[in-house]
């Protein structure tokens, strides 16, 4: 995976859990390096280890490791590097929603050598959209799901995500129906 993601991991990790515990999470997860090159590419091995020795030294699930993350990486990481971009990609969630597969095409503009996961919307309503996320990378739906929160976040308008499709269980992808405005309600 790209340096960035295994950069923003450690940043998690240090920021709302302390610089000791991010060392430990290293040392458990066998990774040496002293800092993450953001445009480098590192073995995917590398960052499911830093996300597997988390869960221990933290004492959390798998799920709530990668949902912390997904949230984190909008609010911060993303927010903090591509602000303007992530703001520039419409005015409401929906919106933004509707961009999410060629903001990815963007990304992946600025970085060649990246492999991001695939986006597409369908079933658009008025307060809500269904997301479906296409990875060769098993076991990151709840990246999304963490993700897709941190967007409600930055808009500042209170979410529901339901994952519907799971490919862990057989489908060729994940899917997320995504309500907000008056559909959360229900």
């Amino acid at each position: 995976m790209h340096g960035m993601i295994n950069k923003s991991i450690e940043d998690l990790v240090t920021i709302q859990f302390g610089a000791d515990k991010w060392e430990a999470v290293k040392k458990k997860a066998g990774v040496t390096e002293t800092a993450f090159v953001s445009n480098q590419s590192y073995p995917d091995a590398m960052t499911y280890g830093l996300v597997g020795a988390a869960t221990e030294v933290l004492g959390l699930t798998a799920d709530q490791v990668l949902y912390a993350f997904g949230e984190f990486w909008v609010t911060h990481t993303a927010f903090k590097g591509y602000g303007d971009m992530l703001m520039s990609a419409g005015r409401t969630i929906g919106e933004f929603l509707d961009y999410l597969p060629l903001f990815h095409t963007r990304v992946a503009l600025i970085f060649p050598n990246l492999k991001p996961p695939r986006f597409e919307c369908s079933d658009r309503h008025e307060n809500g959209i269904t997301l479906h996320y296409f990875s060769d990378r098993p076991g990151l739906s709840m990246v999304v799901v963490g993700m897709l929160n941190g967007i409600s976040k930055l808009y500042k308008t209170p979410a529901v995500v339901t994952h519907t499709k799971f490919k862990d269980k057989g489908a060729d992808h994940d899917e997320f129906l995504v309500n907000w405005g008056a559909a959360d309600q229900k």
